[in-house]
């Protein structure tokens, strides 16, 4: 009786209701289980998806939502690398980024070349696509160094900038490579025309997306309007650079760049842009990587075992020695080279994209130009690389972070505390985000919005207008994550109220 009371559970999960309460499920409590085991929480996601998916306990069907999610979610971290980079910062610094760029590609492509083609016996095809997987790299543990804080520093801006020249060119070696395979091979002149679709479509997003947006954040102040037009270009810039023959995350990551000055870095826009991202796609697409993950495959054969240790400790290495380097050559503290090592040592987008063109392209013979031992080898590499990468991020992140704490705490000599003057609600929004941005992040409640009654007309109904004023203060603060006091008050005139409020 009881059997025929209860529905019959079959595995895996089909029902996109329940597929979606679980993965919230696992958003949820993977940070606070991994967190208690000082795990970081990405490490938590990625061994959740291996746990859920096909090779685990196949909970879950690595469906088209995972497909679509997951593709946000890299877009989203390679979008909000660009936007958070401190463009004043770069000015400076844009020379360490092209040098750790160009070393974090070229050491990773010699070294791997050489260990592919002596070590593991493969030609020469597959041995350049496998050093490009090793060149590679996405920034997975780019949200821990949002949590700390830390995404102006220097360090980090090299990283995120450097990104963009390797990625930019690993893929340029996927197409050239892949090309050879595809219609009878490319000629020279095919590969020109691709450098130049590029260039000409990152010029076009260069010269229009600012104006456009500009002329829309001008005269459209909604946020949640605000909020889909961003996102509508970051989707237009990562499908225009799939049109030309590149991958999105380049475009993507374009249009973080050009948008940087349009979107103040503490603002509700940026908050909500944050904040969708790091609570839903971002953990979406980790779990994603995870179920891609077949950890039984490792130990079915030694070659598979072989691939796999030469995939990951020459990539690794050839990080480490790219960013010992860059930090040898332009005269950084060893922390600031650990963080160049742990963003610039994860593997996901790229690597997946160089492995699964190599793996469809079937040779004359029959086989594969990369076949299933380097496909899972790969696989090894994204997890391996992924864990590495979020334990020295959280080390270098939490050392920057207490550094410019105690230099703050030396320099800090007394509370900060702005005081702004609301009576207009057309000025309301501009003030609360002036104060946003010059306010001290690190105290909890130092901006205080005031609204000053003129005693001698005052009425009930001007008192509910500045209590509508100060409501709306209060709301606009919160939705970029923080706290306004409110006060309203009487005084003879404005002034006198503002300056014994200020007493």
């Amino acid at each position: 009786m009881m059997t025929d009371f209860l529905p019959h559970i079959e595995l895996p999960v089909t029902d996109p209701t329940w597929i979606f309460f679980i993965v919230l499920c696992i958003i949820l409590f993977a940070p606070i289980v991994f967190g208690k085991l000082n795990v970081p929480h990405i490490i938590g996601m990625i061994l959740a998806g291996i746990l859920i998916g096909e090779h685990g306990f196949d909970i879950l069907d690595r469906d088209s939502s995972f497909e679509l999610f997951g593709n946000v979610g890299l877009y989203y971290i390679m979008f909000l690398a660009g936007l958070e980079m401190n463009m004043e910062n770069f000015k400076s610094i844009r020379v360490k980024a092209v040098v750790f760029g160009l070393l974090g590609f070229v050491i990773p492509m010699l070294l791997g070349y050489f260990a592919n083609i002596w070590i593991l016996g493969y030609a020469v095809a597959p041995s350049l696509l496998m050093a490009a997987m090793y060149a590679s790299h996405t920034l997975v543990s780019y949200p821990i160094v949002t949590r700390y804080g830390v995404m102006r520093h220097r360090s980090v801006s090299i990283a995120v900038g450097a990104t963009a020249i390797t990625d930019s060119l690993t893929l340029f070696v996927l197409a050239i490579v892949g090309g050879q395979f595809k219609d009878g091979g490319q000629n020279p002149l095919s590969l020109l025309l691709l450098v130049g679709r590029e260039a000409v479509l990152a010029a076009l997003i260069i010269y229009f997306f600012p104006r456009i947006g500009r002329g829309f954040f001008r005269k459209y102040s909604n946020g949640g309007g605000q909020f889909i037009f961003v996102l509508a270009l970051v989707f237009l810039s990562a499908g225009l650079m799939k049109f030309v023959g590149m991958e999105g995350i380049l475009g993507a990551f374009l249009a973080g760049l050009v948008l940087n000055r349009l979107i103040p870095h503490v603002s509700p826009l940026m908050h909500n842009l944050e904040f969708v991202g790091n609570a839903l796609f971002v953990p979406y697409f980790l779990i994603g990587v995870g179920m891609l993950i077949d950890v039984k495959v490792f130990f079915g054969s030694l070659t598979a075992l072989e691939v796999a240790a030469v995939m990951i400790l020459a990539s690794l290495a050839a990080k480490w020695v790219a960013a010992w380097v860059t930090q040898k050559v332009c005269r950084m503290a060893s922390v600031e080279r650990s963080m160049l090592f742990g963003l610039s040592t994860s593997r996901a987008a790229a690597t997946l994209a160089v492995v699964l063109v190599g793996y469809g392209i079937i040779l004359p013979d029959g086989s594969r130009l990369l076949g299933d031992e380097v496909l899972n080898g790969a696989i090894a590499l994204i997890l391996v690389t992924c864990i590495v990468s979020s334990f020295v991020t959280e080390r270098a992140s939490r050392r920057l972070a207490l550094d410019e704490n105690a230099v703050q705490d030396d320099e800090k000599e007394e509370d900060e505390k702005i005081l702004i003057s609301v009576s207009n609600p057309e000025t309301v929004e501009h003030l609360v985000n002036l104060s946003l941005l010059i306010r001290d992040s690190k105290a909890a409640d130092n901006i205080i919005a005031l609204n000053v009654i003129n005693d001698s007309v005052a009425s009930p109904a001007k008192a509910r207008a500045g209590k509508r004023i100060l409501d709306n203060a209060v709301r606009l603060a919160n939705s970029a994550g923080a706290v306004v006091r409110p006060i309203s008050r009487y005084g003879l005139n404005v002034a006198s109220g503002i300056i014994h409020t200020q007493k």
